[in-house]
């Protein structure tokens, strides 16, 4: 394996376990929500777990979010210009955050300052594990001692196909982001009706079905996953869910039903995230012919 040329910048909306950070050396720009008056995560926030997050959301906590600063976007690039290494940064989407937008300017400013150092920032379009997975791509092809050009083209070129496909047990949280209708949640919750979602080619969220019930709602999440798979050998596919790992063992049995050797990691989806997805989202990602 090549020694990497440059060093990888990413944020916290991404859902990689601490663990993955550390062992691929990746420096991670957290982004922070304020929940009970208490400011969490961040760059100066209270830690907290993925479980006590959950619990208290369903004590009926209602946290708001905030994106990654301009200012502390380029503090985390400029401790790799200092060391005189170039830098690749891949964000949460813009579409769904300014924090692609922080990224930006912090490159732009810093180039100024060190113009014999290269800064490359990829808006991945994508959210959650979706977002780790192409970051994995990314860490993988800057193993095999690509340029930071090259690398930077990869994952312009790769996150078209990084496919999103999720739903949630409640509307409640959807809707209070504005996502669906008062009249949508009020009714989908009394017929027991659970959206089918993606993560669209500009990196919104968009509606692309429903289901009676969750398990229902499971299976089809599947089904539509593999309607465009287009995985190598050795290619993962990435689960992250909202506090409810028995649903996630179920989606992975009807995976591994139709790909017994394939990949699985799993992790939760984050604070920021869960925010506005709620307790009981289950998400699966992977590599496919579209979004």
């Amino acid at each position: 394996m090549e020694k990497r040329l440059f060093d990888i910048v990413t944020d916290s909306a991404c859902d990689m376990p601490a663990e993955y950070y550390a062992e691929h050396e990746i420096d991670v720009v957290s982004l922070g929500f304020t929940m009970n008056n208490v400011n969490y995560e961040g760059e100066n926030g209270e830690k907290i777990s993925e479980p006590e997050f959950y619990a208290k959301l369903r004590e009926g906590s209602m946290p708001t979010t905030y994106q990654v600063t301009g200012e502390m976007a380029k503090q985390h690039i400029e401790k790799s210009l200092e060391k005189g290494n170039d830098v690749l940064v891949v964000t949460f989407s813009s579409a769904l955050s300014g924090t692609a937008g922080s990224f930006m300017v912090a490159a732009r400013e810093l180039t100024k300052k060190y113009p014999k150092r290269k800064i490359r920032v990829v808006d991945s379009l994508c959210a959650s594990m979706g977002q780790g997975l192409l970051l994995d791509y990314v860490v993988k092809k800057a193993a095999t001692g690509a340029s930071i050009d090259e690398t930077a083209k990869y994952a312009d070129e790769l996150k078209g196909k990084i496919a999103h496909h999720f739903t949630v047990d409640s509307l409640f949280h959807l809707k209070r982001g504005g996502r669906v209708s008062t009249t949508t949640a009020i009714v989908g919750s009394i017929l027991k009706i659970k959206p089918l979602l993606h993560v669209d080619d500009n990196g919104k969220l968009v509606s692309i079905g429903k289901a009676m019930g969750r398990k229902k709602a499971l299976n089809t999440l599947v089904d539509n996953l593999m309607e465009n798979a287009d995985m190598q050998e050795g290619d993962p596919i990435f689960i992250s869910h909202g506090d409810c790992i028995a649903d996630v063992e179920y989606v992975k049995s009807l995976i591994l039903a139709r790909m017994p050797n394939v990949e699985i990691k799993v992790n939760y989806v984050g604070s920021v995230i869960g925010t506005h997805a709620g307790c009981g989202v289950v998400a699966v990602f992977c590599k496919s012919k579209k979004r």
